[in-house]
């Protein structure tokens, strides 16, 4: 018998190997229809995750525990689904409750048709569902919503319908019951979004090479002579003279070399008087 269930109501488990599915109608193209992903969360009985470890999604798809895991999406005869496995038999007895949740890539909930969550015995194969329940986001602005969760009873286990909306994603839900969510891997991509390739980086020539710094002296050996740059012979004015010694010291008289006659000075070769010169009577 398949029970038919409200927000807020409860059956009893039966079955201990249990599958939530998940189902949604996909839109047409272009209609802004969202892909729903199915998550798990399991809760100690003060309602908070033991670690991060707890929460079971399409990054982290098994439970350590190997009690709770995703199955993936299928394409089914009425849309897509995704589904959580549990085996409940086997639960730590630290877990006291397993909420079930549905969370779409930052679109709203009202762009979402016939969600629903099927319960199934996972050890009776082609079996109707035990119950189901058709989730109704409260606002339509919801991107995440807890659609049930499977809780204990003493030794038994029930599910109970809920139908709660957070409007933050899958990270306002995963923190409000105790993950940490680092900033870095929430801004991540969806592992079925379209990986852009990175812009090329523009080619820049390498910066100039300072010239190398002359060799220090090797101390007590002769240093070879350092060739110096030589300057081009200055150029004549043309159509000018060209003065055929340097400039005078301007202000003093230049001495007159006389040519030196051939053979030697003249022997007869007298100075002439010098001062003033007194002739007798």
């Amino acid at each position: 018998m398949t029970h038919a269930m409200l927000k807020g109501s409860n059956v009893p488990l039966e079955a201990m190997a249990v599958r939530a599915v998940l189902r949604w109608t996909p839109g047409p193209a272009g209609s802004g229809s969202p892909d729903i992903d199915a998550s798990a969360l399991l809760l100690s009985a003060e309602g908070r995750v033991r670690s991060d470890e707890d929460f079971v999604f399409y990054n982290q798809p098994r439970h350590p525990s190997g009690k709770v895991w995703r199955l993936g999406k299928k394409r089914v005869a009425d849309g897509l689904s995704d589904t959580i496995q549990a085996d409940l038999a086997g639960m730590p007895a630290e877990v006291d409750r397993i909420l079930i949740a549905a969370s779409a890539d930052d679109v709203p909930f009202e762009h979402v048709r016939g969600l629903r969550i099927s319960l199934y015995d996972a050890t009776a194969a082609e079996s109707d569902p035990y119950a189901y329940f058709d989730v109704k986001p409260e606002t339509g602005a919801e991107t995440a919503l807890i659609c049930g969760e499977l809780y204990r009873r003493g030794d038994a286990w029930k599910f109970r319908a809920l139908g709660e909306g957070y409007s933050n994603g899958l990270v306002g839900l995963a923190t409000d019951f105790g993950i940490s969510v680092d900033e870095s891997e929430a801004q991540q991509p969806h592992p079925a979004a379209a990986q852009q390739p990175e812009p090329a980086q523009p080619h820049l020539p390498p910066p100039p090479s300072a010239p190398a710094p002359a060799p220090a002296p090797a101390y007590g050996y002769p240093q070879p002579p350092v060739p110096q740059p030589t300057q081009p012979p200055m150029q004549p004015a043309y159509g000018y003279p060209q003065p055929a010694s340097p400039a005078p010291a301007y202000g003093y008289p230049q001495p007159v070399t006389a040519p030196v006659p051939v053979g030697g000075p003249d022997p007869d070769f007298r100075l002439p008087p010098q001062g003033p010169q007194f002739v007798g009577r």
